[in-house]
């Protein structure tokens, strides 16, 4: 993409320390993210949707593009069909096209498939999209010219996001309808959002001085035909994922002190015993934030209690079966951020052990690699929420005198109402988690005149994950919520010295309860800090 004159979108990303902070992380320095031959990796990928950080093209993936070019229009000259490159595409792959409309069949398809509906995606996740999507063409598998990832680098370093509806992909050509938004707009057509509305793409281009792309033979097809969507946010996903996690842990070791619990659970014998690794790192984690708490000191002689309920006792448990099945959810996220994934593909000779110059149609497109651990992440992710809510319940309705905890933690129970619906509101979004498990990638519909007779539906799954993980967030919120109120009602004794500088943290934007209030903009306020990573430190990892 050429520049034309000097300028800037006022969308573009400007929170400098935001970005310099996430170089720093990348270890990127002044460069940002350098797209190379090789992978990224998602802290890469999030830098760049969500902190503006720039991206650029190594010398070596420009070689690495050039060279497949030249075998395509090489092997162009050569007049045998090549799928996508010369024909129609998938049922209508028998139709070839005339070389004199070649150009006009790229930018047909790109305005066929522009065909998405709904609300539009988030920024941060179609920046992510693009990223990816620029990231694969520098691989040099896809055959199209430099330009084309410039085009899409150019657009991000101005901050120029597309409006991406959220609905049309059935995750098995590749991502086609959101991917078709992104190239509409690189191509001078479609719209980019801005300060909160939308303006024409051709606009936006030109008011940052950049020039829309002319797509050659082959560089539609590779634009659209790709995992990018799914993956983008399975990154974002994998990356809020572990904030929660951390954040989890931090409110299972908040409500065991709040409810006055035995820490005799979190013996590490235990998990010796029982012979799971992240079992026990939980366990020691948990040690850890309990650590010199006096809490627990004040109820050890004289508690009739014999045992404490599953969700606290079997906490660890849970959250170490969360940890196992996070850990596996990273695996494809990883493998996935160095595929190529469009169709078809150019093999230079000598690439991967090519003998010859060659174009190869495959299903690399296909999102099932993706689609099945999305599906999958959403069940440790209801198990967050589902034991973090019977805490919030535990806390607020269990009126077990041993805890010493007043009915729904309120001041003046029946005159105040307390924390009692906040805990309602956990248990709306367990219920709501419930019904977002099901599965997206185990129910076929066939598309494109039986051609794509058996979809993934890849998007549908991580649609449904990345809500589960925002109301899983919100549900832990919640506990922090309550669990801080109880800590506070055991004064002046103290917790261990992790909850208490959790709670310090929290007591930074959420006072302690004194009187009803609404209770929306506190909760709110704890999940930015589960978002942001701001709960969740541990000082056994310290």
């Amino acid at each position: 993409m050429s520049k034309r004159r000097a300028g800037s979108s006022s969308n573009a990303p400007r929170a400098a320390s935001s970005a310099r902070s996430a170089r720093a992380a990348l270890g990127a320095g002044a460069a940002g993210v350098i797209l190379r031959p090789g992978p990224l990796s998602v802290e890469q990928v999030v830098a760049v949707a969500r902190d503006g950080v720039p991206v650029s093209i190594d010398p070596a993936a420009i070689r690495a593009m050039d060279r497949s070019r030249g075998v395509v229009e090489s092997l162009l000259r050569s007049g045998r069909p090549y799928y996508g490159i010369n024909t129609g595409f998938g049922s209508l792959a028998k139709r070839r096209i005339a070389d004199a409309d070649l150009r006009t069949l790229q930018r047909n398809l790109i305005r066929s498939h522009s065909a998405g509906t709904g609300a539009a995606l988030e920024p941060e996740v179609v920046r992510a999209m693009m990223v990816l999507l620029a990231a694969s063409l520098s691989r040099g598998l896809s055959g199209v010219r430099p330009a084309v990832a410039h085009g899409l680098v150019a657009m991000l370093n101005a901050g120029l996001v597309p409006e991406v509806p959220s609905v049309g992909s059935v995750g098995a050509s590749g991502d086609l309808a959101p991917l078709a938004h992104i190239a509409l707009a690189l191509t001078g057509e479609g719209t980019v959002l801005r300060d909160g509305g939308v303006v024409p793409a051709s606009v936006a281009l030109a008011e940052a001085g950049l020039a829309p792309v002319e797509l050659a033979a082959k560089e539609g097809l590779a634009l659209i035909n790709g995992t990018h969507l799914m993956l983008a946010q399975a990154c974002l996903i994998r990356a809020d994922a572990a904030n929660l996690f951390a954040a989890a842990r931090v409110a299972l070791a908040m409500t065991i002190d709040a409810c006055r619990a035995s820490h005799s659970f979190l013996d590490a014998r235990l998990a010796a015993a029982r012979n799971h690794a992240d079992q026990a790192a939980v366990l020691a984690s948990l040690r850890g934030l309990l650590a010199g708490s006096t809490i627990v000191t004040s109820h050890i002689d004289n508690d009739p209690r014999v045992q404490d309920p599953y969700s606290l006792r079997a906490g660890p448990t849970i959250l170490g079966a969360v940890a196992s099945a996070l850990a596996s959810f990273a695996r494809p996220v990883i493998d996935e951020l160095s595929a190529v994934t469009d169709n078809p593909l150019v093999f230079a000779r000598g690439v991967l052990g090519s003998r010859a110059d060659s174009i190869v149609s495959g299903a690399n497109f296909h999102g099932m690699p993706l689609a099945i651990p999305l599906d999958a992440v959403a069940v440790p992710l209801a198990h967050i929420a589902g034991a973090s809510e019977r805490r919030s319940y535990l806390m607020t309705g269990a009126f077990e005198p041993e805890s010493r905890l007043k009915p729904f933690l309120a001041p003046q129970p029946g005159l105040q109402s307390g924390l009692m619906i906040a805990q309602y509101t956990a248990a709306a979004c367990v219920n709501e988690i419930v019904g977002l498990c099901t599965p997206a990638s185990v129910a076929n519909v066939g598309t494109c005149a039986g051609m794509e007779d058996y979809n993934s539906f890849g998007p549908r799954s991580a649609a449904k994950a990345r809500r589960i993980l925002e109301l899983a967030r919100t549900v832990v919120a919640i506990e922090l919520l309550i669990a801080s109120q109880g800590i506070e009602t055991h004064r002046p004794l103290r917790s261990g010295r992790g909850v208490e500088a959790a709670l310090a943290v929290i007591r930074t934007l959420v006072p302690p309860l004194t009187d009803d209030r609404p209770l929306t903009a506190d909760i709110a306020a704890i999940e930015a800090l589960i978002a942001t990573g701001t709960i969740g430190a541990d000082p056994a990892a310290s």
